[in-house]
């Protein structure tokens, strides 16, 4: 009987991500290369996880999260993080209109579906964690009133790995509000060629929305069918576990490293990025290798590192393939 759930199931889902396709070839006419960027990206939007980007400046992260907004019908704004900002200029202030005599509401950049958060690591901690709370709560208090956050609210924020000289690095307990951390690489030569082409013949691609939000709603709803087995939910926890209890998993070379591994919301997180990611392949269950691929992008700075692991040069990618490699696939 389930099987025959699970054709039926994996045809819907086959029909209603079609969308995806769409948004990727829209994404990779402006976008050359960068695949797991774009993935990131959608993954993010599909499980309304937020994503923090790294990589070094020049790769394409602002473009590509200004593309993805300009293919949904969604209102975008670009918040440019610098060391004299204050949380006023992110979540909005009263301001004193002299008409009426009285206190006026001014929403901030913040009140918008995609909100990139341009090197987030250049602004003191009070603005981050204004950013930050937006992202939890999903909505901002100003004086003493509350105000919704429009949905689907997104924060798409870009760090820069060098240059650590004046900035203010996010704590790991911050960090760990973003869903995904991506870090990403310089292209390949092939695709190099092809950007100096693209930019030197300077062909400016008009990009018109081609879909809208409640289309992502509907989108969102349907990812939550994506069947997850319990035997996967087992592989999930075991794998979120083993950064904690290395010991138990015949990792005991790991257990100086580590000096705290992924909460429960590592786990959640992999089981609800799992899910997105088989609906971006087309597909109504979730399969192993659907785990191990969104695993590094959820883990890596949800895995704190001793000093020893630090003097040794490990980093937390060497431990999570150390990990997936160890615990038991279903």
């Amino acid at each position: 009987m389930e099987t025959i759930d699970i054709r039926e199931l994996n045809e819907r889902i086959e029909r209603q991500s079609v969308f995806v396709t769409n948004l990727v070839t829209g994404i990779e006419q402006v976008i050359i290369g960068q695949k797991h960027l774009v993935e990131s990206l959608l993954i993010g939007l599909l499980s309304n996880g937020h994503v923090l980007l790294e990589g070094v400046p020049g790769l394409a992260k602002t473009k590509a999260i200004k593309t993805l907004a300009s293919l949904i019908d969604a209102q975008f704004s670009r918040i440019q993080f610098t060391p004299d900002l204050l949380p006023a200029d992110v979540i909005g202030t009263m301001i004193y209109s002299q008409k009426d005599g009285s206190f006026q509401v001014k929403k901030g950049p913040v009140f918008s579906n995609f909100v990139l958060a341009d090197e987030i690591n250049r602004a003191p901690a009070k603005v981050q964690s204004a950013l930050l709370e937006a992202m939890q709560e999903r909505q901002v208090t100003i004086s003493t009133n509350t105000y919704e956050l429009p949905k689907p609210f997104l924060v798409l924020a870009t760090q820069n790995p060098i240059e650590q000289e004046g900035t203010y690095p996010l704590p790991e307990a911050q960090v760990d509000r973003f869903m995904l951390k991506v870090v990403i690489d310089y292209p390949k030569i092939e695709e190099e060629k092809k950007i100096i082409r693209q930019n030197i013949d300077n062909d400016s691609i008009n990009i018109r929305p081609i879909m809208s939000l409640e289309e992502i709603e509907a989108a969102r709803k349907v990812v939550k069918d994506v069947y997850i087995d319990e035997k996967i939910e087992q592989y999930i926890a075991d794998i979120v576990f083993a950064t904690r209890y290395p010991e138990k998993y015949n990792l005991k070379d790991l257990k100086g490293l580590i000096s705290f591994g992924g909460s429960p919301r590592a786990s959640i997180n992999l089981a609800l990025t799992s899910r997105a990611y088989a609906f971006i392949k087309h597909r109504g269950y979730v399969i192993p290798e659907d785990v191990r691929t969104v695993a590094y992008d959820v883990l890596r700075h949800r895995i704190g590192l001793t000093y020893e692991a630090e003097a040794s040069n490990v980093t937390s990618e060497e431990i999570i393939s150390k990990i997936l490699n160890k615990v038991e696939v279903p």
